[in-house]
């Protein structure tokens, strides 16, 4: 019997995640379930509503089909195993969005995906990870499908409309702080995928620019995992502390936007912070983080080129463009035509319908994945590795990113 050929895990995510965006497009659009209580009765309410019902059964169905896929692709004919796994990360997932839709922990503006990542270090620190979750840990691959949907979210017309002050703040901070944190790491003594992953993470879009370097540079799993750990963990402070800290300054709207979305490493978190300040703040924090996620796809490019001539075995021979394509993330290929896709294609309406719904699915992806990093975490050994000399360099990078961004960011939109 012919059988296709093998596909690598990037071009399976960009397989999914279009073919995500086209059913969407085309009408079929799933969402996730609608929750917020205050009290247990209302909980219990909500859980038993048909709606959400629908809902939870319909995503898990959509997630199992995109895996049994992804699977096919990949060459595993016997993915019997999946399911089970898959059915425990998608209730832990639940959780995670039960816990957030609390009234009271909502106004925080804490995401999903730090109590699904927090509930998966528990499991895995306490209660022990079961084999049988095991065969449904496809970290990457989930994180690599939520990327390219993310960038049907990054709309080039948004960000041109704001100026050019956000992307010359971007520009500035992403480099300075990437030299800064990759000077770091050396002094640490960190090996240089470390150093890499960590500059990319701290500088750029945080867990995006880590997944999207160890691509570039074939890293090592377990110390990617160990990257977004720092940065989920240290992004929980700065997104309370620092809206505050913005307050008691007394900074403009566009200052205080502007600090946050160059700093803070996750997108939801700049959403949650941006919000405590007021809409004109939250406008320039997320145009600066787009600006930045905008970067991703250069810094990609920049990175493959820096690893392959480098790290070439015995650098013998010039690296070929090949040798260069090879370690190119696609899935960042995938990120870049959805961002031009829903920019310059689609029409208008259609991007209005549709960025909704792509952005929940895009959520969903992101939950499942962190799950599953926690489960895959010893929170214990997050100071731990290499005498905690990650963890350091990562803690002091973030905070000159944060003296350096709001010194910048006075400067361009004082």
């Amino acid at each position: 019997m012919l059988q296709p050929r093998k596909l690598h895990e990037d071009w399976i995510a960009v397989i999914i995640a279009f073919l995500t965006i086209g059913l969407v497009v085309a009408g079929l659009k799933p969402a996730l379930p609608k929750f917020g209580w205050s009290a247990p009765g209302e909980l219990l309410t909500q859980l038993t509503d048909g709606q959400n019902l629908l809902r939870s059964g319909t995503l898990f169905l959509w997630v199992l089909g995109s895996l049994l896929l992804g699977r096919f692709l990949a060459g595993d004919y016997k993915p019997a195993a999946l399911l089970t796994g898959l059915v425990a990360i998608v209730l832990i997932s639940l959780l995670a969005q039960l816990i957030t839709s609390n009234k009271a922990i909502k106004e925080l503006g804490i995401e999903v995906v730090l109590f699904s990542l927090l509930l998966g270090l528990f499991i895995s620190n306490v209660l022990g990870l079961p084999e049988w979750i095991k065969p449904a840990l496809q970290t990457e691959l989930y994180i690599k499908i939520g990327l390219v949907l993310l960038g049907t979210n990054i709309i080039f017309g948004d960000i041109l409309q704001a100026g050019m002050l956000g992307i010359i703040q971007s520009v500035v901070v992403v480099f300075t702080v990437w030299y800064f944190t990759f000077w770091l790491c050396k002094m640490l003594g960190l090996d240089d995928e470390f150093r890499m992953m960590i500059s990319s993470a701290v500088s750029i879009c945080g867990v995006s620019a880590a997944i999207a370097t160890s691509g570039a540079i074939e890293g090592d799993n377990k110390k990617l995992s160990h990257v977004i750990s720092l940065v989920m963990i240290v992004a929980i402070p700065m997104m309370l502390f620092m809206p505050y800290i913005a307050i008691w300054a007394g900074m403009s709207p566009a200052v205080a936007g502007a600090w946050l979305g160059g700093t803070i490493d996750t997108s939801g978190a700049v959403v949650a912070a941006g919000t405590m300040l007021g809409k004109e703040a939250l406008k320039y924090a997320t145009i600066v983080k787009f600006s930045q996620n905008v970067l991703l796809g250069l810094a990609a490019f920049i990175i493959s080129v820096y690893w392959s001539y480098t790290k070439k075995k015995g650098n013998y021979e010039k690296p070929t463009l090949k040798t260069i394509w090879d370690r190119f993330p696609k899935f960042v290929l995938g990120f870049i035509a959805a961002s031009l896709l829903f920019s310059f294609v689609l029409p208008s309406p259609v991007v209005a319908a549709t960025k909704g719904s792509l952005k929940e699915i895009q959520t969903y992806w992101f939950a499942l994945a962190f799950t599953c990093i926690g489960l895959e975490t010893r929170f214990t050994d997050i100071f731990k590795v290499e005498n905690g000399k990650p963890a350091l360099a990562f803690i002091i990078a973030q905070l000159f990113n944060v003296f350096f961004t709001l010194i910048v960011a006075y400067l361009v939109f004082r």
